[in-house]
């Protein structure tokens, strides 16, 4: 109907308000209301629509998808795209807290504390826990059923009467913990004659937005905040109408822990807070209730999940008063991410959703600026044989020479603390910012970052002069490693314009390599003689990988033994068919070609033939390798300067 009127009146029709009307159509569909007999009804055929809250949490992940990688260790793809580089830490939360807690072991009965650095993932993990919980009482497997009208959202079983429970258990396989709320004790008696069977029930859908089943709390003020603020409060204006201030009716169950029953209830800066309030989640996590106005304890069921950082936790268990609280905190260290690709995911999807996501970003930048991050958090390797370009290398899953990926797991061994400090994202972003607006161009490369990340330093609060100092280092390491990138990337751009020569040069090392590896010669193109392979050839184009006098026979072996297999296969042995080899082909074309690039791309006023190469060379980076025209100038430019240095 709202299409067909804009449509009349000229005005194209929005999609979006169709996708609403849609959405809300959706909901209608999932809506459920009936008594409580019904409802027993559908519990025999979904008996799963009965879980606790920590169940529902851990299914919810579980249900996304499980998946192994190499090394045996779980993904949960329900994290996957949101939270980056912290799949060890991710899992040891779900199998050492949400798993057993959806088993009902005693673990459940534990406030849950992810601690950790700064804008390291914290807050990020708590809000796609709430999100995801928003989304998964929608679906089948995630459906949440109330009493009709109750401001807890209380679960239905608490009707069952504590003789029945055995009997319920017997019949239905399903085990019913707390008791019914005093609001509806009083409406089961006073509405339905203690006909429990005809109390309405109804399907609710979390949201933290309405205040169902997803609750936050915040500190303030130890001496202004009410503890009404996580229990509720009685409502003064209606005792005259009920007479007593103990009259459920009287009083507001909207605190925090009261509305997010049923579900998950983020504590943050918990402890900052005054202990009245801690004592609270503790009678709620170890006993599942609370106590509120002058009622008897009332049950809830939630998971509390809090967040703070190290300096502050140390200070909180130094602290002896605190001594009962500690074993009933289960601590989840949650630490920077400390792998270089994915702390580049981290900066692609924060510009993403930023304003700046028009601006182009050359190849390489985010990597450059994800690896001085990475740097600054990595601890100094014990190892004589081993420094942190090779570790930081290690860890991002490359091949290091000499070393393995079991290194890799002996390092992380070494400091239990890694990644608890360090820069943080939310810096570097800034400071690619800087860098967008100080350009004044919507083009930045990473010598751009690099050199804001740099100018940043006096202005980050935390950074002692010590730290950088230590800085500057890894900024001067991360530009070494951009300079053989670059390097790198022209060399590529430049060898594809003599892609013939290397094909030639390949084909050449290839005929050398067959006669010296079957001990025979090679004749003469010209003069028809024969001659010896030419070792100097081969041995120039295997030195550019570093292939070792002792490892050239070895190497030159393992070609043939490729090309044989690709005969065997009825395929040809060509240019792409060897990694290691094209890369020395290439390396070593670019080491001839290197006067050539060196006069291309300094000279001032190139010639036409030397025009022609440049233009070629930047329509290269711009198709293949993601530059814009901008980018591949400066580039240019830049490994020009390098090369003639």
């Amino acid at each position: 109907m709202i299409a067909a009127k804009m449509k009349k009146h000229g005005v194209v029709p929005v999609r979006i308000l169709d996708k609403i009307a849609q959405a809300r159509m959706e909901e209608e569909k999932l809506k459920w209301e009936g008594t409580f007999a019904e409802y027993l009804e559908l519990l025999k055929e979904k008996p799963w629509i009965a879980q606790s809250a920590h169940a529902r949490i851990y299914n919810m992940i579980k249900d996304a998808g499980v998946e192994e990688d190499e090394n045996g260790r779980k993904r949960y793809k329900f994290f996957s795209g949101h939270l980056f580089g912290l799949e060890e830490a991710l899992e040891r939360l779900v199998e050492e807290y949400f798993h057993p807690a959806a088993k009902r072991l005693d673990v459940r009965k534990r406030i849950l504390l992810l601690m950790g650095p700064v804008s390291g993932g914290k807050s990020s993990l708590v809000n796609l826990l709430k999100r995801g919980l928003e989304a998964y009482t929608r679906t089948e497997k995630g459906a949440v059923y109330a009493i009709k009208d109750c401001p807890m959202h209380e679960d239905p079983l608490h009707l069952i009467p504590n003789h029945l429970r055995e009997d319920f258990y017997q019949e239905f396989g399903i085990r019913i913990e707390g008791n019914l709320s005093p609001l509806n004790m009083m409406r089961l008696e006073q509405e339905f004659g203690g006909r429990i069977e005809e109390v309405p029930v109804e399907r609710i859908f979390f949201s933290e937005d309405r205040r169902v089943g997803i609750g936050t709390f915040s500190p303030s003020d130890p001496k202004s905040q009410d503890i009404a603020d996580l229990t509720g409060s009685i409502d003064f204006s209606t005792i005259a109408r009920y007479g007593s201030e103990s009259d459920p009716r009287a009083y507001r169950f909207d605190g925090e822990l009261n509305k997010a029953n049923r579900g998950l209830m983020e504590f943050q800066e918990m402890l900052k807070s005054d202990e009245k309030f801690l004592w609270h989640l503790l009678s709620l996590t170890q006993e599942g209730n609370f106590k509120a106005g002058r009622f008897a304890l009332i049950s809830a069921d939630e998971m509390i999940i809090a967040h703070t950082n190290e300096t502050e936790y140390r200070s909180f268990i130094a602290n002896k008063k605190n001594e009962a609280l500690h074993s009933r905190i289960i601590v989840m260290p949650i630490p920077y991410n400390l792998k270089v690709s994915e702390e580049e995911k981290i900066y692609e999807k924060m510009i993403k959703e930023s304003d700046a996501a028009d601006v182009h970003i050359a190849p390489h930048t985010l990597r450059i600026a994800a690896m001085f991050t990475v740097l600054t958090r990595l601890r100094e390797p014990k190892r004589g044989d081993m420094d942190l370009i090779k570790k930081m290398r290690l860890y991002d899953g490359e091949m290091v020479e000499g070393f393995s990926q079991a290194d890799a797991d002996e390092l992380k061994k070494e400091f239990a603390d890694e990644g608890m400090s360090g820069i943080d994202p939310r810096y570097v972003i800034n400071r690619i910012s800087s860098a967008i607006i100080r350009k004044g161009v919507p083009s930045i490369n990473a010598l751009d970052v690099l050199r804001s990340l740099k100018d940043g330093l006096d202005q980050h609060p935390s950074i002692t002069p010590e730290l950088k100092e230590k800085y500057l280092n890894f900024i001067s390491l991360v530009r070494r490693e951009y300079d053989e990138i670059a390097k790198k990337e022209v060399q590529k751009a430049f060898v594809y314009s003599y892609e013939e020569s290397a094909k030639t040069l390949m084909e050449n090392y290839l005929d050398n390599v067959e006669a010296y590896c079957n001990r025979t010669k090679l004749r003469d193109p010209l003069t028809g003689e024969e001659i010896n392979p030419d070792e100097k050839l081969m041995r120039s184009i295997e030195e550019q990988i570093g292939i070792s006098e002792n490892a050239k026979k070895a190497f030159r072996e393992e070609i043939l033994i490729r090309i044989s297999a690709y005969a065997r296969k009825g395929k040809k042995f060509d240019y792409n068919s060897h990694d290691r080899l094209r890369e020395a082909i290439q390396k070593k074309l670019f080491a001839d070609l290197k006067d050539i690039v060196k006069i291309t791309t300094s000279t001032k006023t190139p010639d036409e033939q030397q025009l022609k190469k440049i233009n070629e060379v930047i329509a290269r980076l711009i198709d293949e390798y993601g530059y814009n025209s901008i980018s591949a100038n400066e580039l240019l430019k830049y490994v020009g300067s390098l090369l003639n240095r």
